[in-house]
C-alpha cells in the first residue's frame, strides 16, 4: 500500500513537472513569436506547413472527410529536438491554409505514438461508430522505449484509435495492440486501405528492410499475407513509412499499383530518401514490373512522404506530402522556436515510358490560388551566354514561383540553370549538365551550413534531356523545390541564406541557350 502510494505520488509529481515544462515551452514560444511576429522568424516558411512551435517530422494519418484534409504528424511538444512522439494535428479545406488543432494522440503505457495512417470506416466494420456516424480510424506504431533499452526485440507494436467527431477527439481501442510484434526490432509505420476486389482492409508495414502485407475484415484482427523487398530496390538503410495505392496510367485504362518506401540512410545523395515501385496487386501479393532503384525525389530534403486516403472519386487525384528534411541534420537546422516543415502538396500520376511506368509529381493545383496575379512577370524569348541577371521588379525571391522554358540550341552548351544570390555573395545553384546528363543543386555557398558537416554539397540526379528543358521552381524562406520537365524529376532542397536572396541570374556555360519564356509569380503568405 505504501509502495503504491509512493508510486502514485511520483507519477503525480512527474505529471506536474511535465505540465510545467510544457507551459514553459509554450510561454517561450509565444515570447519569441511576439518579438518577430507570428510566423515571421528567420527561415520560417510562408506557404509551407510548419508547426507553430517545437519539433515535427513524418506526416501521418492523412485522410479526407467532409471537405477537410487532415494532416497528422510526428510531434514533440516539449522541445524543438526529437523526443517522445505524439500525433500533432491540423486541418485544411484547400491544402494551403491550415488550422492547428490540439494534439490528437499522446504516448501512454504502451509507448510513444510513432507513424501510421488513418481511414474513414464508411461501413463501420470496426463497430466503433454507427451507420449514421462512421468512425475515423487511425492505426499507429506503439514504440516502447523502456523495452527497447532493456534489449527486447518486441518494443514496436501496432495500435488503433477512433474518432466520432471528425478527428477532433480520439479514443484508443481497449484491445491494443491489434498487431503484435513477432520478434523483429523494426516493425512499424502501418498504412491501411480498403481493397474493393477482396472486400477487405489491407495493411502494409515496414519490417527491417522488407514490406509485410496483412489483411483484415475489421481493422482489429490481422492476417499475414506476404512479404516484399528481398533483394529488390535500395537497401542502404532501414525501410520506413510505406504507402501503397492504385493509379491509372495517363492516357490509358491500365491501372498499376505504386508502392512508396522511405529509406534511411541510403538515399541517392546521402541520408534519407523515398523510393518507389510499380506493379500489380491481387489483395495478397505485390508483383513488381520493375526492380530497378527509382526515387520519388532526388533532392536531400523530401522524406517519409505519404498520400491522403478518402479523396472522393469525383476528384480522382492521389495527393502526396513529405517531411522536408533529412535525418543527417534535421535536429540541427538553424531554426528557432520550431523545427522542420512539410513539402508543398503534390499530385502523383504515372506515365508509360519505353515499357516502364514512371512516377510523375506535380505541384497540387490548389497552389495556383497563392499567385498574386497583380505581381506577375513574363519574360519573352532571348538568347544568353554566361550569367545574365533577371530583374523581378521588386518581387521577393524568398516567396516566389518561377517557370523557365529553355531551348538548348547550341551544341556547345555544357550546363544551364539559375542562381539565387544575395549581397553577401551566398548563392544557390540549380542546373542541368548536358555533358554529365544530370540535374544538380549546389548549396556549398548557399548560406549557413555550419550546423552540420553533412549539409553543404552538390546533389545530382541522372536525366537525359532533349533540346527543350523546363524548370518549375517553388522558393520559400528556407527551401527550393524543383519540378523538371512537367514533374518527371523532382529535387527538394533546404537552404539557409544569412540574408535573403535578392538577385536572380540565369547561366549558360560553353555556349548560348535560348530562353523561350520565363514566368514569375509572387506568392501570398498563408500564415497571418
Amino acid at each position: 500500500m505504501i509502495k503504491s502510494l509512493k508510486f502514485s505520488i511520483c507519477i503525480f509529481v512527474f505529471g506536474i513537472l511535465l505540465i510545467s515544462c510544457r507551459n514553459n515551452h509554450v510561454t517561450t514560444s509565444k515570447s519569441e513569436a511576439k518579438k518577430t511576429g507570428y510566423y515571421q522568424e528567420q527561415y520560417r516558411p510562408q506557404y509551407h506547413f510548419s508547426p507553430e512551435a517545437h519539433w515535427m517530422n513524418d506526416p501521418n494519418g492523412l485522410v479526407y472527410l467532409d471537405g477537410e484534409y487532415h494532416l497528422f504528424y510526428q510531434y514533440y511538444p516539449d522541445s524543438s529536438v526529437w523526443g517522445p512522439m505524439h500525433w500533432g494535428h491540423a486541418i485544411s479545406t484547400d491544402l494551403i491554409h491550415w488550422r492547428h488543432l490540439p494534439i490528437a494522440l499522446y504516448p501512454d503505457s504502451l509507448g510513444y505514438i510513432f507513424s501510421g495512417s488513418a481511414v474513414v470506416d464508411a461501413s463501420n466494420t470496426t463497430g466503433f461508430g454507427t451507420d449514421q456516424i462512421p468512425p475515423m480510424v487511425a492505426i499507429f506504431t506503439y514504440h516502447n522505449s523502456i523495452l527497447e533499452k532493456s534489449g527486447s526485440n518486441v518494443f514496436e507494436n501496432q495500435g488503433i484509435a477512433y474518432s466520432l467527431d471528425k478527428g477532433r477527439t480520439w479514443t484508443k481501442y481497449s484491445g491494443n495492440p491489434v498487431l503484435k510484434n513477432p520478434g523483429i526490432r523494426d516493425f512499424r509505420d502501418p498504412k491501411m486501405f480498403w481493397h474493393a476486389a477482396t472486400k477487405k482492409w489491407e495493411l502494409i508495414m515496414a519490417v527491417k528492410e522488407r514490406i509485410h502485407i496483412y489483411s483484415s475484415s475489421d481493422l482489429k484482427k490481422w492476417t499475414f499475407e506476404s512479404e516484399f523487398g528481398a533483394g529488390i530496390g535500395a537497401h542502404g538503410g532501414v525501410w520506413e513509412c510505406p504507402d501503397f495505392f492504385p493509379v491509372k496510367v495517363d492516357g490509358t485504362n491500365t491501372e498499376k499499383w505504386v508502392m512508396l518506401v522511405s529509406i534511411n540512410p541510403g538515399g541517392p545523395n546521402g541520408g534519407s530518401a523515398t523510393q518507389y515501385f510499380t506493379g500489380d496487386f491481387d489483395g495478397h501479393k505485390f508483383v513488381p514490373d520493375n526492380t530497378n532503384i527509382r526515387w520519388v525525389d532526388w533532392g536531400r530534403d523530401d522524406y517519409a512522404g505519404v498520400t491522403w486516403s478518402g479523396i472522393p472519386g469525383s476528384d480522382g487525384r492521389r495527393i502526396f506530402i513529405g517531411w522536408m528534411s533529412n535525418w543527417e541534420y534535421a535536429t540541427m537546422v538553424p531554426t528557432t522556436i520550431w523545427r522542420n516543415a512539410m513539402t508543398i502538396p503534390r499530385e502523383i500520376s504515372l506515365i508509360g515510358d519505353k515499357g516502364n511506368y514512371v512516377l510523375i509529381s506535380k505541384p497540387a493545383s490548389e497552389l495556383i490560388k497563392l499567385r498574386n496575379q497583380s505581381d506577375t512577370l513574363n519574360i519573352k524569348t532571348q538568347s544568353f551566354i554566361g550569367e545574365k541577371e533577371i530583374s523581378t521588379v521588386g518581387m521577393s525571391l524568398m516567396q516566389i514561383e518561377m517557370l523557365f522554358d529553355f531551348k538548348l540550341s547550341d551544341s556547345g552548351v555544357d550546363s544551364v540553370g539559375i542562381i539565387l544570390e544575395n549581397s553577401l555573395n551566398e548563392r544557390f545553384i540549380i542546373g542541368y549538365s548536358t555533358v554529365q546528363k544530370q540535374f544538380y543543386t549546389d548549396r556549398r555557398a548557399a548560406g549557413n551550413s555550419r550546423f552540420s558537416k553533412e549539409f553543404a554539397g552538390i546533389s545530382t540526379a541522372p536525366y537525359s534531356a532533349g533540346h527543350a528543358l523546363k524548370f518549375h521552381l517553388f522558393v520559400d524562406a528556407s527551401s527550393v523545390e524543383l519540378f523538371a520537365d512537367d514533374g518527371r524529376l523532382v529535387m527538394t532542397t533546404l537552404v539557409f541564406p544569412s540574408q535573403k536572396y535578392n538577385s536572380l541570374k540565369m547561366f549558360s556555360k560553353g555556349g548560348a541557350t535560348i530562353l523561350n519564356k520565363a514566368v514569375f509569380y509572387d506568392l501570398q503568405k498563408v500564415w497571418n
